[in-house]
């Protein structure tokens, strides 16, 4: 007897397509059968070990949180409420081309420093991993939910070529590109990067192209956190369609919003140049988050100049009183690459977390009412906290726009990313409520998109994208990775005020046919594992 029937569910299968009444059979961490309107038709009902009463709740595929920050999250913490009760059941990681491998000893201390913002120091997760496959092999061990990994580009450049501002030689472009095609054969889905973040950002178009053949050779896609998301957006955006058609690589556009004030508006213009190199052949999709606040690091607003050299050279810069005065010019009056060419506005700027218990103070409030506060000017304020913190503080910017988020969550190829950091003690809410935000405001409250449709952008598109053949859809043969929601009272939680509050709404996720949230509380399955590439 099979070990699991949930009854009476409205099956939302992920393909877009109408809602269906059916009892749906788990057994072996797979969908056995459906049967449809089981109920109705007068029909044997099919039976199991377990029943599961699903009348008025909605079925659907685990959702798929195609940019998230879980790298250490994941081993650090069991639990993992943060996206299990979300009804996540895979998260893609190795974002925004910086995370812990491929490493070394030296880049692997590096790169702690670097994101110690978005993954917190990593001193209490024990790294026994250097490669990417041994990363995977740590995850396989048991995790709250699945986990796909993304090579991260400006790690490979750390090890290959250091995190100074130049070209590779030819010997380390060919170090890199071996690096590249090591993770891809050990299981990565694709490569990501951060272009706005050292040292990935020192890599010219033609570096990037030649790795990205790589990463298409092996049928991975390329995630770029592209050069802009302000004064240069669009043109960013059009960068990497070329760039990846020249490379015949597939490419996904990491949190595609259009933000600053420079962009108000202008998401149609966007829309517009995907669809125009989707229709001439571009195989392109993206993912954003439902808000319009974005959240980075403090350090990632300096120039690119002041970030040469890596973390060490930051915080000396920092500590040169002249330095600074240059740095703060750049970001104040020029607008600095970091900050997307758009001169820094501090009371948009709120401190979300510190690394120091000392500096809490500083959490919640922008950079400009600290300022006022002390009777300092912001720039004195910014940098004493990145150099007393070590570079640690986490910000929400506050800089999106409503108008673009809606359009560009209509569009064709969109999917859902939380771009969750879990870190500091106000994260962005989003860590904990996008998946259920998408389904209660826009969907229940306001209407963007159908059920439906809202399903599909957070199931089967994301693993086509992943070229996962088994997951997506609620499927005879399918993994039984799924979610019970119920439609009326399905939302997120968390609010900046209150950012780690849970959602409401979902009282049932599985991942491999196994209950991680039973009854609206997390249970102490570990059944998550690594999901490698499919090979061609």
């Amino acid at each position: 007897m099979e070990e699991l029937v949930i009854r009476d569910a409205d099956v939302v299968d992920g393909s877009g397509d109408h809602a269906y009444r059916a009892d749906v059979v788990v057994d072996g961490g797979r969908i056995v059968s459906i049967v449809k309107e089981a109920a109705d038709a007068g029909c044997q009902r099919p039976k199991a070990r377990r029943e599961l009463d699903a009348e008025g709740l909605v079925l659907a595929p685990g959702f798929i949180d195609m940019h998230a920050h879980s790298d250490l999250a994941l081993l650090r913490d069991p639990d993992h409420s943060a996206k299990a009760a979300q009804g996540v059941t895979l998260e893609v990681l190795g974002q925004d081309g910086l995370s812990y491998a491929p490493v070394d000893d030296r880049t692997l201390g590096e790169v702690r420093r670097a994101i110690a913002g978005w993954n917190g120091p990593g001193d209490d997760v024990d790294v026994d991993w250097r490669s990417v496959g041994e990363y995977l092999d740590r995850l396989d061990r048991g995790i709250a939910v699945n986990a796909a990994y993304l090579i991260p580009q400006g790690t490979v450049r750390a090890l290959a070529v250091g995190w100074e501002d130049r070209e590779a030689t030819p010997e380390e472009l060919d170090r890199m590109r071996q690096l590249v095609a090591e993770g891809m054969e050990q299981g990565a889905v694709g490569m990501s990067s951060g272009l706005t973040y050292t040292p990935g950002m020192y890599a010219p178009d033609a570096e990037l192209t030649e790795l990205c053949r790589v990463v298409a050779s092996y049928g991975g896609y390329y995630c770029p956190h592209h050069r802009s998301y302000g004064a240069g957006a669009l043109e960013a955006y059009a960068e990497m369609v070329a760039l990846t058609r020249e490379a015949g690589c597939p490419l996904h556009l990491a949190h595609a919003t259009m933000n600053f004030g420079v962009n108000k508006g202008r998401a149609p213009e966007l829309l517009a140049l995907l669809d125009e190199a989707l229709d001439a052949g571009a195989d392109i999709t993206l993912d954003t988050y439902p808000y319009t606040p974005g959240c980075t690091t403090l350090v990632a607003l300096l120039p690119s100049w002041a970030s040469e050299g890596g973390p060490e050279e930051i915080l000396r810069r920092l500590a040169d009183e002249a330095t600074a005065e240059r740095i703060r010019h750049d970001l104040e009056v020029t607008g600095s690459d970091g900050c997307h060419g758009v001169p820094v506005e501090w009371e948009t700027i709120e401190i979300s977390g510190v690394g120091d218990p000392a500096l809490d103070e500083y959490v919640g409030r922008t950079v400009l009412q600290a300022a006022r506060a002390r009777g300092e000017t912001p720039w004195a304020v910014a940098r004493e906290l990145l150099l007393k913190d070590r570079l640690a503080p986490t910000i929400l910017q506050h800089v999106g726009h409503e108008e673009n988020v809606r359009a560009i969550m209509r569009h064709r190829v969109h999917t859902g990313g939380s771009d969750g950091i879990l870190q500091g003690a106000k994260p962005h809410p989003r860590a904990y409520g996008t998946f259920p935000r998408y389904l209660g405001h826009y969907v229940r409250e306001l209407g963007v998109l159908s059920l439906e449709e809202c399903v599909a952008h957070l199931t089967s598109r994301p693993a086509a994208r992943l070229r996962l053949p088994d997951r997506g859809l609620v499927r005879e043969g399918y993994k039984a990775d799924l979610v019970l929601f119920d439609p009326r009272t399905v939302d997120a939680g968390s609010t900046f005020a209150e950012p780690r509050t849970l959602p409401t709404g979902i009282p049932y996720v599985l991942v491999d046919g196994r209950f991680v949230i039973e009854d609206g509380r997390r249970t102490d399955v570990l059944a998550g594992r690594a999901v490698r590439r499919t090979p061609r």
